[in-house]
């Protein structure tokens, strides 16, 4: 292109009329953003349950570990992965663990990630952690990925236990992405969205879980 041509295309560029601001249409307020506690426990067990997954409730730390007794038991779990995030750390599941006759692993305990991987991929029958965010309108939880929440406990294990805080419990995907993303100065290295358990439908058109990730998802809340 010549540089005349060039300049009479920049000088129709330039002298194009703007165009007009269309202001958006009236959205109504979501009716999921008037939900209360118990409507929020409501819908979020009924959505993730209606996606295969698992919900208890309990009403405290001393509870969700009897929870998590009984789980074991019922799932025939003796070794596992836990996470060390906040709501994870202060159950000292490794203690418990010890009574309870199920080996309790950490990330911490591995020199090298290669011996990590191979634990939480060939070792352990599940993953425990806890979960940062609950979405109610789908039953979806969020996890921000750190070192004390590595991502691999929560998806390479045949079954993911993830304990939720009620209080973390919020109605739509965007009250929680404004949290999460909200803040530039902050952003989290890793977050992940998980409904259910892994399903994928690329083998023949037909649904099958735990392809790409874990067969099970039980979620306990506490609160």
């Amino acid at each position: 292109m010549s540089q005349r041509a060039r300049e009479e295309i920049l000088g129709k560029l330039k002298g194009a009329p703007k165009a007009k601001t269309v202001p958006r249409p009236y959205v109504p307020p979501l009716t999921e953003l008037s939900w209360n506690g118990e409507q929020l426990i409501a819908n979020f067990t009924q959505n993730l349950t209606a996606q295969t997954g698992v919900v208890h409730r309990v009403k405290d730390s001393a509870e969700a570990k009897a929870k998590l007794a009984e789980i074991f038991a019922e799932e025939g779990l003796t070794t596992i992965m836990a996470s060390t995030d906040a709501v994870v750390a202060p159950l000292d599941l490794r203690a418990w663990g010890k009574e309870m006759g199920v080996r309790v692993l950490t990330a911490g305990d591995f020199a090298d990630r290669d011996a990590y991987k191979n634990a939480v991929f060939t070792e352990v029958q599940a993953g425990v952690t806890g979960a940062d965010y609950g979405v109610a309108e789908s039953g979806t939880i969020g996890l921000i990925h750190d070192r004390n929440q590595p991502r691999l406990i929560s998806i390479a294990p045949i079954t993911h236990i993830a304990l939720l805080p009620v209080g973390r419990l919020f109605p739509v995907y965007e009250s929680v992405t404004e949290r999460v993303f909200g803040d530039k100065n902050k952003l989290p290295g890793q977050f992940t969205f998980t409904t259910g358990p892994s399903m994928t439908g690329d083998i023949q058109g037909g649904q099958f879980k735990g392809m790409h990730g874990p067969r099970k998802l039980i979620v306990i809340l506490i609160g």
